[in-house]
């Protein structure tokens, strides 16, 4: 065994599916991890008991390796460490993973991932107070890029679920923006009825357009490569075609499902390069303080790393500079191959901009 040849090891720890991201979490804390010398930055084996074993992935403290790569993470919020493909498939379900499993965590190579795990730690706290406004805490604003009409396409943290303490927030500035529709990326109906039984709720918008069948359930992973997520993306772009706005697109934090489907409903709307990274970027700078001006290093990661993959999915072209592509023909022709008709998108550019295809 690997701990025989003086290597830190976590061996035989049992294990649970993540129903809602996908993924497999080791019931081990990053904290105890730590105690036996294994740290953020290191190199690491894991092999399950079944047989499946996945070597050299990089321990961070986030989701900084490539898309479709996986790695051991321990996010802010997670009840355990998790091995996980990192934007891509479950890895429960890759693996062959099953109930009475096992995993075991071995060292590989001490640091040899710390660089990238020094430039890309970003945290962000959870108390009002450390923020400089309402609307900057609940990463909340009306999207305008393109073609898009003023007031009428806004994105936030969720208004619904408070593990964030950013609900309420949430939920006032919508009301203030008069939202109509609701595209709820994160969660099912039944994580919805949970969050509205709890004591304290305190989103009294968020329950009138939910309770009048104005908000969309649409529960996406972060897998945008999948099948499934362009499935759900094909309902969330013909659910802004059906209903009138102003709509609200949110996730649980805004960033990830939130990004990508504001990248897609922008350059169908006609926007330019620039115009996406700066409304994707707002987000960091509202969490985290990340500029390009103050933090280039950080900026460029997070625009290399997690932007560009995006981009390229809907480009369906890696070699292509998102930069310099025609984002417009590329967002048109990926909602076509995902099962939108020609008018759903005339529909939904119209709801969006006023605008019809042909004028875009």
């Amino acid at each position: 065994m690997a701990a025989a040849e003086n290597r830190a090891a976590l061996e035989n720890v049992s294990v649970m599916h993540d129903d809602e991201f996908g993924g497999v979490y080791i019931r081990y804390s990053a904290e105890k991890l730590r105690l036996l010398g294994i740290t953020f930055g290191d190199s690491v084996d894991i092999e399950f008991s079944n047989g499946f074993t996945v070597k050299g992935l990089p321990y961070y403290s986030g989701y900084y390796n490539p898309a479709g790569e996986v790695l051991l993470v321990a996010y802010p919020g997670y009840p355990f460490i998790k091995a996980a493909v990192n934007f891509g498939g479950d890895l429960w379900e890759i693996a062959g993973i099953g109930a009475g499993d096992t995993a075991s965590v071995i060292l590989a190579e001490k640091g040899k991932h710390l660089a990238v795990q020094t430039s890309r730690d970003i945290q962000y706290t959870d108390e009002r107070g450390d923020y400089a406004s309402d609307v900057v805490f609940a990463n909340f604003r009306s999207v305008r890029a393109g073609n898009i009409k003023k007031d009428i396409l806004y994105r936030s943290a969720s208004p619904c679920d408070n593990k964030h303490n950013r609900a309420p927030y949430t939920d006032l500035l919508m009301a203030r923006a008069g939202i109509r529709y609701i595209l709820n990326l994160a969660d099912n109906d039944e994580k919805i009825r949970q969050y509205m039984s709890e004591p304290g709720f305190a989103s009294p918008k968020f329950s009138e357009l939910y309770k009048n069948s104005c908000v969309l359930p649409a529960q996406m992973t972060m897998a945008y490569g999948t099948e499934d997520f362009r499935n759900r993306t094909a309902l969330v772009l013909r659910s802004i075609a059906g209903h009138e706005g102003p709509y609200l697109v949110h996730c649980t934090e805004g960033k990830d499902r939130t990004g990508f489907i504001l990248i897609l409903l922008e350059a169908l709307c006609g926007a330019a390069y620039t115009e996406i990274e700066e409304d994707f970027m707002i987000t960091y700078d509202n969490y985290y303080g990340i500029r390009r001006d103050s933090t280039p290093g950080k900026y460029n990661a997070i625009v290399n790393g997690i932007m560009y993959p995006m981009l390229y999915s809907i480009i369906g072209n890696e070699s292509v500079d998102p930069a310099a592509a025609g984002l417009c023909t590329c967002a048109e022709r990926y909602a076509l191959d995902i099962g939108i008709d020609r008018a759903d998108l005339d529909r939904l550019r119209d709801n969006l901009t006023g605008t019809l295809a042909k004028d875009i």
